[in-house]
């Protein structure tokens, strides 16, 4: 059972993301955190400079300019790239405008963040089985399928297996679901769930090219998404790709607002789009 939202669900979402920021660092060699003073730093186990690193203001009160120079500090000491995902709200004006003048630039399109206050329908196409991850070989397979599916947008492949390189850490989160839809036992869609502050965030929904438009996707968002109330998340949020968006919108899913990538690219490649 879901209980009723206690705030705003559109800072709750917002703070849901910085949460699954804060825990990502966890699970890959290399992932670092640093936090203080109302400024969050977050390295994962892959270089990635858009999702896998970036910072966050924790305290919306804290220095837009402290953010970009502390960044520049932290992620210039491990020759990485970084990210700063700014709303498009007035709360973030500030932000967006340091961000500008610091040098950053705006990487693909502004990505909604959506919200659903429901149970959703759940339809599972006939011979697949969604299964919930309980194995260090079910978070391989997961990270896998998933590097797979979003190759679309230009991501290497093997981010989402550097990201989840301690499986274990993966598995021993008890605010984190993850599931797999499974085909003759061959692992073709994912998604995971974080709970925190009272709702849900969906991430890292992905289908492998092969699969896609057979309703893996939206299997897997409506199981995560159904677990998530079940286990009493009043909301459940989400920031949609291009291609997502219509499935989500269609499932009972809402924007709320919209994410800017202002991104420092340092990384050896250069991607083509927002996953």
């Amino acid at each position: 059972m879901s209980t009723p939202l206690a705030a705003d669900p559109a800072l709750l979402g917002h703070l849901n993301l910085i949460e699954l920021s804060r825990e990502s660092t966890r699970w890959g060699k290399g992932g670092a955190l640093e936090e203080s003073d109302g400024i969050l730093l977050f390295a994962t186990g892959s270089w990635l400079p858009v999702v896998c690193n970036g910072a966050f203001r924790s305290d919306e009160t804290a220095s837009p300019d402290d953010v970009v120079t502390r960044a520049d500090a932290f992620f210039g000491a491990r020759q990485r790239g970084y990210t700063v995902m700014v709303r498009d709200t007035p709360a973030d004006q500030d932000l967006r405008r340091a961000c500008q003048a610091g040098g950053l630039e705006v990487f693909g399109e502004p990505a909604p963040e959506m919200i659903c206050t429901a149970p959703v329908t759940a339809q599972v196409p006939d011979g697949v089985e969604i299964r919930t991850v309980t194995t260090v070989e079910g978070v391989h397979h997961f990270a896998t399928l998933t590097g797979a599916a979003y190759s679309i947008y230009g991501m290497p492949a093997d981010a989402p297996v550097k990201l989840m390189s301690r499986p274990e850490r993966v598995l021993a989160a008890p605010h984190l679901v993850t599931v797999v839809a499974y085909r003759d036992g061959e692992p073709l869609a994912g998604a995971m769930t974080l709970l925190s502050h009272g709702i849900a965030g969906l991430y890292w929904v992905g289908t492998v090219e092969k699969a896609r438009r057979s309703g893996l996707g939206r299997a897997v968002t409506a199981a995560v998404t159904n677990i998530a109330f079940d286990r009493g998340a009043a909301a459940v949020t989400l920031q949609a790709s291009v291609m997502g968006e219509p499935v989500y919108r269609s499932m009972g899913y809402r924007s709320l607002y919209h994410y800017e990538d202002w991104t420092r690219l340092q990384a050896p490649r250069t991607l083509t789009a927002r996953p």
